[in-house]
């Protein structure tokens, strides 16, 4: 049988590789036979990779430190890892989310790939609404730096609660993937999004606490009436790094099982159309962030 995804033998760099989505693309990969560089926090025990290099993405001279240790020729990557920060503080959350793709695409995949060579981002469903608020983000995705990013961010991660950054740091990576996708055509090389709905991860009971309950995760999931499975979003994006997808570029793949034709339908609201970096809601979010959580300190283990 023909090899139509094309992924033998090809070196391909997988971040967030250890658990949910990460783990399972480099499962994937792996079965189609790539050369996989697994790169996370925690240890990717994923047999067949060709490495396991760990690395904090919120941190530059580690990510400096794996790419030493990655081959100079990559063929594709996939920014999987990501951060709830419901468990980290904004600087943290947005560098891992936005910052580390940031840094990664301009300063080694722009220099080690070449025409035929694919990217892809999981950002999500969070930051479908990036072209309504592209205001917010245009310094953001503009700044070229890792320190410039800092400083555009810096007022933003010191007075908004750390699970807006996921919000922000997905639309941002949402608009700079679109803009870079133009660029990076030049050189031949692919770009492109998937954008997941909720997912069961290892982050589920993070965004659980966020929204609420797991009715309200499986609420964002369309008509599917459950959780996506991490395959089922490992599988769009290993498609969209592959050869079957050649002519594929700067597309933004919405995987929620209809959830966003409901909202553009007017069938359901969309609760996500909101600022991600006004002042005042992000106030009253802290607000009612840190009221929650006296609330479920004074009253253990009831909802």
């Amino acid at each position: 049988m023909k090899d139509y995804f094309g992924y033998t033998d090809k070196v391909c760099v997988v971040t967030g590789a250890s658990s949910g989505m990460g783990k399972a693309t480099v499962e994937t990969l792996v079965d189609m036979g790539a050369k996989v560089y697994a790169l996370d926090i925690n240890p990717c025990n994923v047999e067949g990779i060709e490495k396991f290099i760990e690395c904090n993405l919120a941190k530059r001279e580690q990510i400096d430190e794996a790419f030493k240790q990655i081959p100079e020729h990559i063929d594709c990557f996939f920014g999987v890892a990501g951060l709830s920060g419901s468990k980290t503080d904004y600087r943290t959350t947005f560098d891992c989310n936005y910052t580390a793709n940031m840094y990664i695409t301009l300063n080694y995949l722009k220099q080690r790939m070449k025409s035929g060579d694919a990217i892809v981002y999981c950002t999500s469903t969070a930051g479908l609404e990036w072209k309504k608020f592209k205001k917010e983000q245009n310094k953001v995705v503009h700044a070229k730096t890792w320190e410039e990013v800092e400083n555009v961010t810096r007022k933003i991660a010191s007075s908004a609660p750390a699970t807006f950054a996921y919000m922000y740091s997905k639309r941002c990576l949402s608009q700079f993937a679109c803009e870079q996708a133009v660029e990076f055509a030049k050189l031949g090389i692919r770009i492109n999004n998937v954008l997941p709905a909720s997912t069961d991860t290892g982050m589920k009971q993070e965004f659980q606490d966020m929204i609420g309950s797991e009715e309200a995760l499986i609420a964002q999931t369309g008509l599917a009436g459950r959780l996506a499975k991490s395959e089922e979003m490992a599988y769009p994006m290993v498609f969209l790094n592959s050869d079957m997808a050649s002519f594929i570029s700067g597309l933004d793949m919405v995987v929620d099982y209809t959830d966003t034709c409901l909202k553009v339908l007017g069938l359901k609201k969309n609760l996500e159309a909101v600022s991600a970096t006004n002042p005042i809601i992000c106030a009253l979010a802290k607000k009612m962030m840190s009221k929650s959580t006296k609330n479920k300190a004074l009253n253990p283990g009831k909802e």
